[in-house]
């Protein structure tokens, strides 16, 4: 066995240099920084489409910027999101703020005054509505329609922005940038309540779940390779997941994804796919067997953080990347 000495991490303001650091020591610090380097592989492989599956709620928790961050470097390509990042999202490029709050408030004052909390952070229920009603009446400008989460997101997105033009949000960046956002559990969000109001309203509006599955499908089969972070885990990472498996399907498999980070606080024992190895998911053929990757046991509102700006503090470029 080759064993390389332990080095002590030295404190710095230089946060690619800290985690540089931290990749030689030990714990869940460790594999902080050893996910920074596998990104950067990832960046610097011109073969590689990375897809970003985006879970909890990240826009709440004040993660917008670094997701912006991430889009418009290209540090991703395509991400698979649940519906309440993106409505969150759509709540503050419409102006709606979320509140510092606390965890240990008196929940029934806070439905008696209409206020919604996400652990310590607080919203208006109110204003949330509005939003709702928002996603119910652009359906019903475009009606009748049939397609995938993607595709009227992406034209949800565009609307959006021609009311904000001098706006910007992570569905903005996405739009602007043609990165394509997957939602594979759009029902079961806000978006989801919005889309219902209108079929209430006699609006023919149907998003068609399985179209998603097919379209992420064939960037996964057109690219030479893929590589894959997930923020969490839940449905966003098996809809990513699986896109090896329905490769291998039709002969266009990769053995997997060539490249994989995962910054998750579930844990293997469990059963649960959230905190399911990459090890657990080579015998699906999920992941290539000799796949550079890393799973950190992290709260991601540390990890995206420091990870994000040690990837901008490493000026890594990903000039001329065509969209997928």
């Amino acid at each position: 066995m080759d064993m390389k000495p332990r080095t002590p991490v030295s404190p710095t303001n230089d946060v690619s240099r800290l985690l540089e650091g931290m990749s030689a020591t030990g714990f869940q610090g460790r594999k902080l920084g050893e996910s920074l380097d596998v990104w950067a592989q990832m960046c610097g492989d011109p073969d590689c489409t990375i897809l970003l599956g985006l879970s909890g709620a990240m826009i709440p928790a004040g993660m917008q910027q670094c997701l912006i961050e991430l889009v418009e470097n290209r540090y991703v390509d395509v991400i698979v999101s649940t519906g309440a990042n993106i409505f969150h999202d759509v709540c503050e490029h419409f102006g709606i703020s979320h509140y510092l709050g606390h965890h240990q408030a008196d929940d029934c004052h806070l439905f008696s005054k209409g206020i919604d909390r996400i652990y310590d952070i607080f919203a208006f229920e109110e204003e949330f509505r509005s939003i709702d009603l928002k996603f119910a009446d652009f359906a019903g400008s475009i009606a009748p329609f049939s397609c995938s989460s993607a595709e009227f997101i992406r034209r949800f997105g565009e609307w959006m922005i021609s009311q904000y033009p001098g706006k910007k949000s992570f569905l903005s960046v996405c739009v602007n940038n043609n990165v394509p956002v997957f939602i594979p559990a759009l029902c079961d969000s806000s978006i989801g309540i919005g889309l219902m109001v209108a079929r209430r309203n006699g609006v023919q509006a149907h998003i068609d779940q399985i179209a998603d599955v097919d379209e992420i499908a064939r960037i996964v089969e057109g690219s030479k390779k893929t590589g894959v972070v997930y923020i969490g885990g839940g449905v966003p990472k098996n809809f990513i997941q699986q896109t090896q498996v329905i490769a291998d399907m039709y002969d266009a498999g990769q053995e997997g994804h060539a490249y994989a980070i995962q910054y998750t606080t579930d844990a293997p024992h469990w059963g649960g796919l959230s905190g399911c190895t990459f090890e657990e998911a080579i015998s699906w053929g999920k992941e290539a067997p000799h796949a550079p990757r890393v799973q950190c046991f992290c709260d991601a509102t540390i990890a995206l953080p420091f990870v994000t700006s040690g990837l901008i503090g490493r000026k890594i470029r990903r000039a001329g990347r065509a969209p997928p």
